[in-house]
């Protein structure tokens, strides 16, 4: 029998909690955008162009760093309040890399770290036989 490993990603433009799922409680792993409130600021008192492109790149590393980790698993879990979680399984179905992985999104609103290992749990939990 194959076992299968599965991750929960709870995710918004600016941050992202992996969640593995195991039997017991874990601490979220967080994989943060390094494009904040104060870069924003900042590239935008330059040039609004150079803001936008300076996101653009930042928003595209952050989304290539959960990349690297979902590659690691069989079975993923997208969810969250934002389209970021459409936006990242867009860039998925593109990369054949990620054909062997099952990815679903779930659109959910904003979750405690107790209420996403209990979506992320009973997601999976469902899914063994």
């Amino acid at each position: 029998m194959k076992t299968t490993k599965s991750l929960g990603v709870f995710m918004d433009h600016q941050s992202a909690n992996l969640i593995k799922f195991t039997e017991e409680p874990m601490q979220p792993t967080i994989i943060e955008c390094k494009f904040t409130h104060q870069s924003k600021e900042e590239s935008l008192a330059k040039n609004e162009k150079l803001m936008h492109n300076k996101e653009q790149q930042q928003q595209h590393d952050y989304y290539m760093q959960l990349c690297k980790v979902i590659k690691e698993y069989s079975q993923v879990l997208l969810f969250g309040p934002t389209n970021a979680k459409t936006e990242l399984h867009n860039l998925l179905k593109l990369d054949h890399n990620f054909d062997n992985i099952k990815i679903e999104v779930l659109q959910s609103d904003k979750l405690t770290n107790n209420q996403q290992h209990a979506i992320v749990h009973n997601h999976f939990a469902n899914m063994q036989f």
